[in-house]
């Protein structure tokens, strides 16, 4: 969403019991669609005084809501669907990081080369790292969402699916509406109102959406120009430096002293940590040891840039893609090292148990939500620098059972 930054929402879409969970018996089905619609109704009706007091006029209220007027219970499903952070690293990277997805990468930078050197001109992002993220995100474009925006949003609104959070962007898929960039016709995007080609939530979208073509309008849906140069200021206000990478795949000297995990660029140089491109290591920057799969699998040293990538969604997995996608888009190696697949793992229900023992144990702060993100990466790498355990910062089934026997 670590910032929720409202995009891809990985980070907030975890399981919830609905109201609409548990089937009827058959005979009993209609009445209760019946009511369900009443009450969907009920939601939208209610809804329109905050919407006037945001300044959307009746008009564009009542022509949103034309063709919606009953919830979405595909939508309703997809939230009791599992959240995908406890997900392999590995097995995320072969889909994102694809030989085709790199090949289709490369023909449209190509394609649009005097494009994404304007825009990386303006905002400092490289155009590799908004073509990586435009094609996770959409497949360049291809597959920016089908469902309708409105319906979406107003049917997790309606069951108050995680608080206020949906039905605040529901509001502010109104006022785009309101402000004409869109139709809510073509207002299309994911389950849960991701939009268009770049993936961005309402309300990211009225903050960073750029009018980069010039047509008055800011359309992450049909305009390439319009959603590269909006990915491009997201990132630009998250904080991206223009003067490092988001990281490098790296090797380590023998006998590398994990311990010491962070420091700057020069200082990893100094130590024997080399790219595995044959490149030097930038003379400066912060910098951390980042080993995914544990210390027999590919090693990284990523920047704040890795966080930057984060904010447009908090997976680690997520911004690893992101970041080895761009490095091959831009002409890179494969990893180096293989990935240890076939190493048991902790499960999103061990992930839990290692925070609640590691909380215990007093190295974790945070929430007990079975995902591995950086507080956990932390708070693994603390408790095995105290045990003397290798401090590569990767939960592990063996790491879970010696917290649990920790006195």
């Amino acid at each position: 969403m670590t910032r929720f930054t409202a995009i891809s929402l990985v980070a907030l879409l975890a399981p919830m019991v609905s109201p609409w969970a548990i089937a009827a018996p058959a005979q009993r089905q209609q009445p209760a669609e019946a009511a369900t619609v009443r009450e969907f109704q009920a939601f939208v009706a209610a809804l329109k005084p905050d919407a006037r007091a945001l300044g959307i006029s009746d008009a564009t209220f009542v022509a949103a809501f034309k063709d919606v007027t009953a919830p979405d219970p595909a939508v309703i499903s997809r939230t009791r669907a599992q959240g995908e952070f406890s997900r392999p690293v590995w097995d995320y990277l072969v889909g994102a990081v694809s030989s085709g997805r790199i090949d289709r990468g490369k023909a449209e930078a190509a394609r649009l080369d005097a494009t994404l050197s304007r825009i990386e001109a303006s905002y400092g992002v490289p155009r590799a790292v908004l073509v990586a993220i435009w094609g996770v995100e959409s497949d360049f474009g291809a597959s920016g969402g089908t469902t309708s925006v409105i319906r979406s949003l107003a049917t997790l609104s309606q069951v108050r699916y995680r608080g206020t959070l949906f039905r605040d962007e529901l509001l502010a898929a109104l006022t785009i509406l309101e402000q004409g960039d869109v139709s809510a016709g073509t207002m299309k995007g994911s389950w849960a109102g991701a939009m268009g080609q770049v993936q961005f939530l309402p309300s990211n979208y009225l903050k960073h959406a750029v009018d980069y073509d010039g047509d008055k309008r800011r359309d992450i849906w049909t305009s390439r120009p319009d959603a590269l140069a909006s990915i491009a200021a997201f990132l630009r206000s998250l904080g991206w430096n223009a003067s490092l990478s988001w990281g490098y795949a790296v090797t380590l000297p023998p006998g590398f002293d994990l311990t010491r995990y962070r420091g700057d660029l020069s200082d990893f140089a100094g130590r024997g940590v080399r790219r595995i491109d044959g490149k030097a290591l930038p003379a400066s920057g912060n910098a951390s040891l980042f080993l995914p799969g544990g210390a027999s699998g590919p090693v990284f040293l990523i920047t704040d840039n890795f966080e930057v990538i984060r904010g447009y969604n908090t997976s680690d997995s997520y911004a690893l893609a992101i970041g080895h996608l761009a490095d091959r888009l831009a002409g890179g190696p494969p990893l180096a090292v293989p990935w240890p697949s076939a190493v048991s793992r902790l499960d999103r229900a061990g992930l839990q148990a290692l925070q609640k023992g590691l909380a215990a144990a007093g190295f974790y702060q945070g929430e007990t939500d079975g995902r591995a993100g950086p507080k956990l990466r932390e708070a693994v790498r603390r408790y095995q620098i105290g045990a003397g355990l290798v401090a590569d910062g990767y939960a592990t089934p063996e790491l879970l059972a010696h917290v649990q026997t920790y006195r």
